[in-house]
């Protein structure tokens, strides 16, 4: 299928995801590296219980907190 023709089925709004190989998709800048953080036990008991305040794990509290403040220094 030639660009054109893909672009028409998109801005048409037709389902193009059949014409996509998303086990190749990458979204650059946010690759994922796995890194070990040591916290006090006091620290985790309060994010295991807002964690568990808001239906969400620990990681994503700790994921979205840690954003939230290079957010702001930057």
């Amino acid at each position: 299928m030639k660009a054109r023709e893909f672009d028409k089925k998109f801005d048409e709004g037709e389902d193009i995801s059949k014409y996509l190989d998303m086990s190749k998709a990458r979204r650059p800048g946010q690759e994922q590296k796995r890194v070990n953080v040591d916290f006090p036990l006091w620290m985790v008991h309060l994010l295991d219980k807002e964690a568990k305040r808001l239906g969400v794990p620990r990681q994503a509290i700790i994921k979205v907190w840690v954003a939230e403040r290079l957010e702001k220094a930057s």
